[in-house]
């Protein structure tokens, strides 16, 4: 059974993931249709019956900013650098009971770094209490990557689970690599 709608805008761009309620409020008031729906059970109320939907294609097209920035958080941080420390290379399942994944600034907030993509990176507790407030190389520590503000595709889908019919729009809109991408992302996600 499907948890969630995938919307679509009327281009048949990706939009977001809609719970089930409000993807059947839009097919009822004309907002959207019905795309792609779920071969189970199909969604009763008193007087109609629906096909569950699985994917929906809004009627009209919204405007979506391509060029719009996500604050950093640290789900989206984790995300980005695949839930590993960039300095010990350890995974989120590695790490031993007391330590978590942590935010680390390169250049630390109290010598006047900022909190953007290009300053921050995923760091285990323990090298993140080792680096303090130093500059990597003042402490001899290199991440494993160079950061970097990920693709807006990938902040809105970093964290949604999608079905195979669903992942079939966001490959045919954004290419086998996005989605591949993704899907390690949400490998991740699920094992931590």
């Amino acid at each position: 059974m499907i948890a969630g709608c995938l919307a679509l805008n009327a281009s048949y761009e990706p939009l977001t993931m809609v719970p089930l309620r409000r993807a059947l409020r839009l097919v009822i008031d004309g907002k959207a249709e019905i795309v792609e729906a779920d071969t189970g059970m199909p969604v009763r109320s008193e007087r109609q019956a629906f096909p569950r939907p699985a994917v929906i294609r809004l009627t009209r097209f919204v405007h979506v900013p391509r060029r719009f920035r996500r604050q950093v958080t640290n789900t989206f941080l984790f995300a980005r650098d695949d839930y590993q420390c960039q300095y010990c290379g350890r995974r989120s399942t590695e790490l031993k009971p007391r330590e978590s994944l942590t935010r680390d600034h390169l250049i630390p907030i109290s010598r006047g770094g900022s909190n953007e993509w290009t300053n921050v990176v995923t760091a285990c507790s323990s090298c993140n209490t080792k680096k303090a407030n130093r500059m990597p190389n003042e402490i001899g520590m290199t991440p494993l990557h160079a950061p970097s503000e990920p693709h807006f595709v990938h902040l809105s889908w970093a964290v949604r689970r999608l079905t195979p019919i669903q992942a079939r729009y966001i490959s045919v809109f954004y290419g086998e690599d996005t989605l591949h991408e993704l899907e390690k992302i949400e490998g991740a996600v699920l094992s931590t």
